[in-house]
């Protein structure tokens, strides 16, 4: 299946049709929740999903990157995911984790990978079927088909950014743009400076969701990236503190929106901002 036949976005209603295909040790589909804690699973889920820790099994602590190509085939084998299954991930935190989920099946080339439009949150708040019974699904062989290195950007590509055409979007708070704040309230703050990159411009990430959760209308969204001056044609970069709040304002922009040429920053601030002779901005100087 192309990338381009498949909706980014399921409903709830969507998933709760195909529990039953969800629930089967079968790989064409799989379910996985993704949250900040690892506790949040274990209390309840959706019948028949998985987890991934995002510490634990989406990066490599060691090297603070992304993991390796081995390690994450082995990793999704584990939870009977194929290169072919239908993967649908979904969280709690408003969808960030399950976001910065979906960005890296679709860096490492997943072609069907799709997100619960309001996540865990959604789900819980219809009322429907939860059970804290975890699924235990044979182990499959999952064969990474190639790297889509146009959706990422390191740290030496930002620094010839702020020289070039490319729009910096930092979607953090805007306490946070400003550096009065490091994290977000009761979040480790990982950071030793306050601040943003020089040139970058807020959009908070907050302002592409509703109050459920749910991504706002597409018209909505292109009102509020038009506000801020961006336009389908731009080369963006998005960043936040860890790279979770930027993966779900990627989504927005390339998945939802067919922005083409928009960049993950997966070192985001933890990065930049303990980077010795890294720039930094404060205050609204380079703000909307």
């Amino acid at each position: 299946m192309d990338t381009a036949e498949v909706d980014a976005l399921v409903s709830p209603e969507w998933v709760d049709e195909r529990l039953e295909a969800f629930g089967r040790d079968d790989p064409e589909y799989r379910l996985v929740e993704v949250d900040a804690y690892p506790e949040t699973y274990r209390d309840a889920h959706v019948p028949g999903a998985v987890t991934l820790e995002w510490q634990e099994h989406l990066r490599d602590a060691t090297v603070f990157d992304v993991p390796s190509e081995s390690r994450f085939e082995r990793l999704l084998g584990t939870r009977g995911i194929t290169d072919e299954t239908t993967v649908v991930f979904y969280g709690d935190t408003q969808n960030w984790f399950a976001a910065y989920a979906y960005w890296l099946l679709r860096y490492y080339g997943h072609r069907d990978v799709r997100l619960l439009d309001g996540g865990r949150d959604i789900w819980l708040a219809s009322g429907r079927e939860t059970t804290d019974v975890v699924p235990s699904y044979a182990e499959r062989s999952y064969r990474i088909g190639g790297v889509e290195d146009s959706i990422r950007i390191d740290r030496e590509g930002v620094r010839a950014a702020m020289e070039g055409d490319e729009h910096l979007v930092d979607v953090r708070a805007p306490a946070e743009f400003r550096g009065e704040i490091l994290s977000p309230p009761g979040w480790n703050e990982s950071v030793q400076r306050g601040g943003h990159i020089p040139g970058a411009i807020n959009v908070p990430w907050s302002r592409v969701v509703q109050p459920t959760g749910r991504f706002k209308p597409a018209a909505e969204m292109r009102a509020v990236f038009a506000e801020a001056g961006l336009d389908t044609d731009d080369d963006i970069v998005v960043y936040c503190r860890i790279g979770e709040r930027s993966a779900l304002t990627w989504v927005a922009l390339h998945e939802l929106l067919d922005f083409d040429a928009v960049r993950h920053y997966y070192g985001s601030w933890v990065e930049w901002g303990n980077t010795v002779g890294a720039p930094v901005a404060n205050g609204r100087e380079a703000g909307p």
